[in-house]
């Protein structure tokens, strides 16, 4: 009896253990599904990205865009020789600064001294032929008068005469050909400017048929800028113009970024524009005129126009904030919801490099993700972080 007793109260502790390891499972239960529900929280929070956002608002700015170029002087004149014959002399250095009229090369002039001498010789036997002419003229008119000659033989006398003075006038020209081809001998700088490479130096045989200037004379107290503008810009710039000219009349300054990336000291002006585009490029020709009286713009250097304009009541907006899909560009507004939508975009043609203003596809107030954009895609649910551009 006693141990049926014993043997119950076991059975009840038993009981006991097992009801504390149920209270405590069912804990442990609970805690891990809190666990798990905390974890998911944390997740979806951790899968929220905080991006930067800008409110789109009008305003008026101005913009600079840059334009690669070639210098050229004014005028850059080949200097070529009219005469064949060896340099005897190269009066100037390559970088040189001469004046109209200088004496930049002399050609060997023996030979063309030669030619006047035989010129002025000739000229001389020509002259001493028509003074003989004439006293024959003369002598047979005087004879004729008093019928001792026939008019016959008169005639033949002042026939005579003729063919004297025409070989005077012919021996006159052939000597000012002598002493123009001399004159060659001298080749001088047709303006002032700056001497460019020069090809040819003392003992070089040159000709007017040679292929290769002797050297080039550049004026470079104004300069022009060469660049190009596409057909799409340069329709933007004539929106509100009815002509070229009217284009021109209204271009502000512009500026010139050298080759080290200093802005030269001096404003341009656009003097040309080209009335055709070129078909393979799309572009028109652009002509910008700088003063250099320093001497520091060279014929054949590269440098950037920069070109101002200004845009009034623009949506302005990073071009960070912006992603192309074939040709179209796209930005991400944020909607109530914090969601995002792709939405296409138009842009003005011209920009300086860091902004985009929009003509189509946004309005006043929008909001748009400004960073990040890779990382999100349309749907996608932001934590906004407001920006100003």
């Amino acid at each position: 009896m006693s141990s049926l007793v014993i043997w119950i109260g076991k059975i009840k502790d038993m009981n006991i253990q097992i009801s504390k390891l149920r209270s405590i499972i069912s804990l442990c239960l609970g805690i891990i599904v809190l666990a798990s529900c905390n974890q998911k929280q944390d997740n979806r929070e951790r899968q929220t990205p905080e991006l930067s956002v800008m409110e789109v608002k009008p305003s008026t700015e101005e913009f600079y865009e840059s334009f690669s170029a070639t210098i050229k002087g004014k005028q850059d004149i080949d200097i070529r020789p009219q005469i064949t014959g060896f340099i005897t002399k190269v009066n100037v250095d390559e970088g040189s600064i001469v004046k109209n009229g200088q004496v930049l090369f002399q050609i060997d002039q023996v030979q063309y001294q030669e030619a006047v001498n035989v010129a002025k010789a000739n000229v001389a036997v020509a002259e001493a032929d028509v003074a003989t002419a004439k006293l024959t003229a003369k002598n047979k008119k005087s004879l004729a008068d008093r019928n001792i000659i026939s008019a016959y033989e008169l005639q033949l006398s002042e026939n005579e005469l003729g063919s004297c003075n025409a070989q005077l006038a012919l021996a006159k020209a052939e000597l000012v050909s002598a002493q123009k081809n001399l004159s060659y001998t001298r080749i001088t700088s047709p303006s002032d400017g700056i001497i460019g490479k020069i090809s040819y130096r003392i003992g070089a045989l040159v000709s007017p048929t040679m292929t290769d200037a002797m050297t080039t004379v550049s004026e470079f107290t104004t300069m022009y800028a060469n660049f190009s503008l596409t057909e799409k810009k340069l329709l933007f710039l004539s929106e509100d113009n009815s002509s070229t000219q009217d284009i021109i009349n209204n271009m502000p300054e512009i500026e010139l970024k050298l080759s080290d990336g200093q802005i030269y000291s001096e404003p341009g002006t656009i003097e040309t524009i080209s009335g055709t585009i070129d078909q393979s490029t799309g572009s028109a020709s652009i002509r910008a005129s700088f003063p250099n009286k320093s001497g520091i713009l060279r014929s054949g250097g590269s440098a950037s126009v920069i070109l101002p304009y200004t845009i009034e009541d623009c949506l302005l907006i990073p071009q960070g904030a912006t992603f192309e899909i074939q040709n179209k560009i796209f930005v991400y507004i944020v909607n109530e919801n914090s969601t995002v939508s792709t939405q296409e975009i138009e842009i003005y043609p011209l920009n300086d490099g860091s902004k985009y203003a929009v003509t189509k596809g946004l309005s006043k107030g929008d909001k748009i993700v400004t960073e990040g954009i890779s990382s999100i895609h349309n749907g996608s649910t932001i934590k906004a972080i407001t920006k100003t551009i």
